[in-house]
């Protein structure tokens, strides 16, 4: 296969996985809506993505693969945390709070809170290492060595393409998400998809 071709592998491949309804993308949107340090996070989880691809790739996925105890820790880390989330978003879809940040009442979150949430949003969910250590590098460490680096190139492509899109996005729906009602339909949804996978990284935790 071609430099070309197995850049859009990467490229279609990473996006599959990327592009998927899950706590990170969720936070990603939100802040996005709130039009709230839209490139730091986008910076970070790009990033991030970038550096799990690359440590796959270069054949570290079986850290993951032979000794699961490891994905273990991390799942129940990643619940708990998740699950926390979960019940902040709920309780803020109670409080029906409004995304005007026009009003005084509107409170924004600190610099070292976003990045501390968006790491541990990153780094405590297994998924993401499955998705881009083990399935990513794994896949792209199968490949000859001189073409490996153009199939993670593709990979993280898509990751940078895909959260800046997100982040930045969100400013096309921040006028409807002046309404309390918008608000708390995206909190109780967002609550709703962390409850989920915090549910399921204890199911998937325990079959480790």
């Amino acid at each position: 296969m071609t430099i070309i071709g197995n850049i859009i592998e990467g490229f279609l491949m990473g996006a599959g996985l990327i592009i998927a309804i899950g706590a990170q993308n969720a936070f990603v949107l939100k802040q996005g809506i709130k039009k709230e340090y839209r490139m730091v996070i986008a910076l970070i989880c790009s990033f991030s993505d970038a550096f799990l691809i690359a440590i796959g790739i270069s054949g570290m996925g079986y850290i993951f693969t032979n000794q699961p105890i490891v994905t273990k820790i991390i799942s129940f880390m990643g619940a708990l945390y998740l699950a926390y989330l979960s019940f902040k978003s709920f309780h803020s879809a109670y409080k029906g709070e409004s995304m005007d940040i026009t009003d005084n009442s509107y409170i924004p979150a600190t610099k070292k809170k976003i990045i501390i949430t968006t790491l541990a949003l990153t780094f405590l969910n297994p998924h993401v290492y499955l998705d881009t250590v083990v399935m990513l590098g794994g896949f792209g460490a199968a490949r000859p060595a001189d073409i490996r680096p153009f199939f993670g190139l593709g990979a993280i492509s898509a990751s940078f393409i895909w959260f800046f899109l997100l982040a930045y996005s969100g400013e096309i729906l921040s006028p409807l998400f002046k309404k309390k009602s918008a608000w708390r339909i995206l909190d109780t949804l967002i609550g709703l998809i962390m409850a989920y996978i915090s549910i399921k990284l204890i199911i998937f935790g325990l079959s480790r």
